[in-house]
């Protein structure tokens, strides 16, 4: 695991602690520090450490550290300096997916992941300020295992309906213009701004690369709206601790779990009606034929981040959530 060191940490914290306290901040000055050396030696040491295959010129890791990487990064902070640096177009690859279908992963170059990185270690303390609790996706002390107790939670304290949502090519079909505009919102150098829009084009005319080293926050960002929305929803509905409605997302995996009592029939298609508009001002596209409403009561069942999740009945007579790997996932462990 690389670590950033003790003056890059404590920038990290300035950001982040500036960030939290003034919702409407506008950083600037950030470009200068994208181009230090020792922010530039943080971003290789995490590039190297997630490995990777080359991009597009087909320079590898073993390649930089046998010609220097000190030479590689000085060359790579002079065409940041001067303003010459261009990212590369990404090289593209197709990873196999269940039903025959594919996924297209976008790898950029080693240079491009590093400017990323750099870029990453400045913007992701800003917009971590803005994300929301319900939100765990490729987030710093996050993981995949919260999101699903947090599901697991709300089913034991009886939020029984479940919207079940699932996004038609959700990374494919990020706006850029929406994107950047978000950016702006928080980010007011130019010079950053016009950095992130070279290297967004490199990956094509919308979306996020999958395989990019900045993938992961933007595409938080660009739901975070969607977040906040359903945060707004469990305000209203709050009574004391308890509230009528929770929800987790893990990236482009949503789900929103809705209280079994009747009083809350309003607030069920409320939010699916919100979520809908929500999206649809982001361009996202929902996929109808696999988004549905569900009812736990009735014995119905839900996936998420590759569970199965259903309430059966206890040896003792009550009620509990059962998640268990979906079956094409056990079959693929055979």
């Amino acid at each position: 695991m690389t670590t950033a060191s003790i003056n890059l940490q404590d920038l990290q914290r300035r950001i982040y602690a500036k960030a939290k306290a003034e919702p409407s901040w506008r950083f600037w000055g950030l470009y200068v520090h994208v181009c230090k050396r020792e922010m530039l030696r943080a971003a290789y040491a995490a590039t190297k450490a997630n490995n990777g295959a080359p991009g597009i010129d087909g320079v590898t890791f073993d390649a930089i550290e046998a010609s220097g990487v000190e030479g590689f990064l000085e060359q790579l902070r002079d065409e940041l300096v001067s303003r010459t640096y261009r990212p590369m177009r990404c090289r593209r690859k197709a990873i196999p997916k269940d039903g025959g279908k594919v996924r297209i992963l976008s790898i950029p170059a080693i240079r491009d992941r590093v400017v990323q990185g750099a870029l990453k270690l400045l913007l992701e303390p800003i917009f971590e300020a803005d994300f929301q609790p319900g939100s765990y996706g490729y987030r710093p002390k996050r993981t995949a295992h919260q999101a699903v107790d947090r599901v697991a939670e709300a089913i034991l304290h009886g939020k029984t309906r479940v919207v079940d949502l699932d996004l038609r090519a959700y990374f494919d079909g990020v706006r850029h213009d929406l994107l950047l505009a978000k950016v702006a919102r928080r980010v007011s150098d130019r010079e950053v701004l016009a950095l992130l829009k070279q290297m967004l084009k490199a990956s094509g005319k919308t979306g996020v690369p999958q395989g990019g080293v900045l993938s992961p926050v933007l595409s938080n960002l660009y739901l975070t709206e969607v977040d906040r929305m359903l945060e707004r929803a469990k305000e209203v509905t709050r009574y004391g601790k308890y509230t009528a409605l929770e929800y987790a997302r893990f990236a482009d995996d949503l789900v929103i779990l809705v209280d079994a009592h009747p009083r809350h029939d309003w607030l069920l298609a409320a939010v699916n009606r919100r979520l809908r508009e929500e999206l649809a001002a982001l361009r996202v596209e929902v996929n109808d034929e696999k988004s549905r409403l569900v009812d736990l009561v009735r014995g119905e069942a839900f996936g998420f981040l590759g569970f199965d999740f259903r309430r059966i009945r206890s040896v003792r007579g009550v009620w509990r959530p059962q998640y268990t790997p979906k079956r094409k996932k056990r079959t693929a462990l055979l």
